[in-house]
């Protein structure tokens, strides 16, 4: 790849596991901390979350079609290209999958706040599944930053490259 390609690489990974961390692992408790009224501290963090998944969209598909250019063929034995795969898999799943569901609990609670109605046993469940998959793309992010060091360095033939 290009240094340009490599760079785009690099920054792809850190704005998508960067905000990821950022979000999940301090903004969002943040909020809860210092916002007294919950609803509006969880509907702060939804929309963060929201956010950081497209953001992780756009970065997934910068980075698989930037493997995909590296690799051709080769892309999906390459480690990087699975793991980005995955973690498309698992932000769509939460977005398009686990949160309107969520928010179709919230929307069915109303007038009441969604914890004080029938439906709290149901939120926690499918609130629950959220963060779990959030764990693990949260992880699965991790292991690419790594991944991607080690491929770089490689370069395209598997060979390390030689430092300057």
């Amino acid at each position: 790849m290009s240094r340009y390609a490599d760079a785009l690489h690099s920054v792809a990974i850190a704005l998508w596991v960067g905000g990821m961390w950022v979000t999940g692992y301090v903004a969002a408790p943040v909020l809860f901390f210092v916002i007294p009224d919950r609803m509006l501290a969880g509907m702060v963090a939804g929309r963060l979350f929201s956010s950081v998944a497209w953001i992780g969209i756009a970065c997934a598909a910068c980075l698989l079609i930037l493997n995909l250019l590296r690799y051709r063929a080769d892309a999906w034995r390459q480690p990087v290209f699975r793991v980005t795969l995955l973690m498309l898999v698992l932000v769509c799943t939460g977005e398009f999958g686990v949160q309107p569901v969520l928010a179709e609990l919230r929307a069915q609670a109303l007038p009441q706040a969604v914890m004080e109605s029938a439906f709290r046993n149901r939120l926690t469940a499918w609130d629950a599944v959220s963060g779990l998959i959030y764990i693990a793309q949260s992880l699965l992010g991790l292991a690419l930053v790594v991944l991607s060091n080690r491929a770089t360095r490689r370069g395209p033939s598997g060979v390390a490259d030689q430092d300057p």
